[in-house]
């Protein structure tokens, strides 16, 4: 980053201008001193109070809330200052353009005050990419996984797991020097201990990652050519999204509805008509259909149920309920019946799909190392001699780290705070 650790630090931290009320904060070493300068007498910590900035000319800029912060037991772990001035563009840009004239302070980078947070310990890399997936939510079960793991909750379960290891390793040194002592043969079994840190990772890894949250959950709609494939979807959608006609083929390329269920993120797929045809184009729709189906989390099959699809998660739909009988779920997007049943199935057959708000998930980079750290312990469980049990067990604690933060993650930092914005 272009700026250094001592710098003080200005941003907007509140929404986008205008807006009734813009809160702008500082952070650093100079925040004291900037906002004396500024706004006069500052209150006493952790107070608002109504304080007139101004300007290098002594003329007012606003009148604003002050509240000071002093560190380290702050966001960043450094004093902070917070103002909360008037919402528009020109006195944000006056206000933060007085404090960056002051001695020390500079506008923040992009995701500044949060790297700041991290280097300073008030966070550790879990949580800035729990808050990172916590700004870019849109969907609730994003938004619970996310507030998860900003709180802190993969945290807890990596420090306990990083403590447990840290015994085991002090264990098999103390081994170790006494096979020394005594110039014989060492030998430590901390197979069982070993075991049950290995198996919680492991359940940790059979969990959903918390891309899914975001990804939502494949619902395929397939079957033959008019069985009101593009009718349901539109229906649960509660919207027109696909066109729906009397003639056969009118689908012919894939239809993706991004969309919540009672809560739940959900991608309907549209799908054409399964059936043999002469049509280039349609034959070309029809296999991607089948492809979709392969890769669907759920399927809702729409035609005969001898013709079905052999896949685990599928539900049979008497669609056009209202002027046919099938067998399978009675559905009629004319008269609403079935429908609510059908989200009803979706939303339950989710569940296990989704990361759990009662367990925080895993990212992509934080699987490839917890099973590293698994592996390593694995490996460890059979083992006898302490020396090679202490060097899978730093293997272990090494993956963890890098979980963390704590080691070997500097080339990932720049990408992931410059997905904030500048005031977090």
């Amino acid at each position: 980053m272009a700026g250094t650790a001592g710098d003080t630090i200005v941003a907007l931290s509140s929404g986008r201008l205008p807006a009734a009320i813009a809160v702008i904060r500082t952070s650093g070493p100079a925040a004291t001193a900037a906002a004396t300068t500024v706004a006069g007498q500052l209150p006493e910590p952790r107070r608002a109070s109504l304080r007139a900035l101004r300007g290098a000319d002594g003329a007012l800029i606003d009148r604003a809330l002050v509240i000071l912060f002093p560190g380290p037991d702050t966001a960043t772990g450094e004093d902070i200052v917070e103002y909360q001035c008037h919402g528009s563009k020109a006195v944000v840009e006056a206000v933060m353009s007085a404090l960056a004239a002051q001695p020390g302070v500079r506008r923040a980078e992009a995701g500044e005050f949060t790297r700041r947070a991290l280097t300073n310990g008030r966070i550790d890399l879990t949580q800035a990419e729990g808050l990172a997936e916590l700004l870019e939510a849109e969907n609730e079960v994003q938004r619970k996984s996310a507030l998860l793991r900003a709180e802190g909750g993969l945290r807890r379960r990596v420090e306990g797991w990083r403590t447990a290891l840290l015994a085991l390793s002090a264990e098999a040194e103390v081994a170790i020097d006494y096979a020394d002592e005594e110039d014989g043969e060492a030998s430590f079994d901390a197979g069982p201990r070993l075991g049950a840190v290995r198996d919680d990772l492991a359940r940790l890894l059979d969990s959903p990652r918390v891309e899914r949250a975001r990804d939502g959950v494949r619902v395929v709609v397939a079957g033959p050519p008019n069985a009101g494939k593009s009718s349901l979807v539109n229906a649960l959608a509660g919207e027109a999204r696909a066109i729906v006609t009397h003639i056969p083929g009118t689908t012919r390329d894939l239809i993706e509805v991004p969309l919540s269920i009672g809560g739940v993120p959900v991608t309907l797929v549209d799908t054409a008509g399964l059936r043999l045809s002469s049509d280039t184009v349609e034959a070309i729709g029809i296999d991607l259909a089948r492809r979709s189906i392969g890769r669907s989390d759920l399927l809702l099959w729409l035609g005969a149920a001898e013709d079905a699809p052999v896949h685990p998660q599928r539900l049979q739909v008497a669609s056009k309920a209202d002027i046919r009988s099938a067998d399978g779920l009675r559905v009629s997007v004319v008269s609403g019946e079935g429908l609510d049943c059908v989200r009803d199935w979706i939303i339950a057959r989710a569940a296990p799909i989704l990361p759990s708000s009662e367990q925080p998930g895993l990212n992509a980079r934080e699987a490839i190392l917890v099973e590293q750290s698994r592996d390593a312990l694995s490996r460890a469980v059979g083992l006898r001699d302490p020396v090679t049990i202490a060097e899978e067990l730093r293997l272990a604690r090494s993956a963890l780290d890098q979980v963390t933060g704590h080691a070997g993650v500097d080339s990932l930092l720049d990408a992931l705070f410059g997905r904030f914005c500048l005031g977090k």
